[in-house]
């Protein structure tokens, strides 16, 4: 299983994103089952069509939301029942540079051996247990 961050979402459905290209080649192999069925956290489908729609307007915030929601390949993780296990993992870092949402990625990612997360954010790469897609 892997873990997608909004990093990555947003840089593969923004075309000016600096990571575009790096995302869409992630997402080919993601797509093609790589790294297992690829889970989308509540609060990363939050962020995602948040910042789209800040980026680029409501109807393509919305486009992508549904596709994702649709996306064969993708489970969406309700987060009720993470959020003491996020919280947890939030509240123990050490330096605080995780976000809450980071920290439930991190916890849920910990659960799925060996940890994949498809992220452009360089704070997953310090963490213990986690392997970060693309590389």
């Amino acid at each position: 299983m892997i873990v997608l961050d909004s990093s990555f979402l947003i840089a593969y459905h923004n075309t000016r994103d600096v990571h575009h290209a790096a995302a869409a080649r992630a997402m080919v192999r993601l797509a093609g089952g790589e790294w297992g069925q690829a889970l989308l956290l509540e609060y990363v489908f939050l962020e995602v069509v948040t910042v789209l729609r800040a980026r680029t307007d409501l109807k393509a915030a919305t486009k992508v939301g549904a596709s994702l929601l649709q996306a064969r390949e993708v489970e969406f993780v309700p987060c009720s029942d993470l959020f003491l296990e996020a919280f947890s993992e939030f509240r123990q870092q050490e330096t605080g540079e995780l976000s809450f949402v980071d920290a439930a990625i991190v916890a849920i990612a910990r659960r799925n051996r060996p940890g994949f997360v498809a992220t452009f954010d360089e704070d997953f790469r310090s963490r213990e247990g986690l392997k970060v897609i693309p590389s």
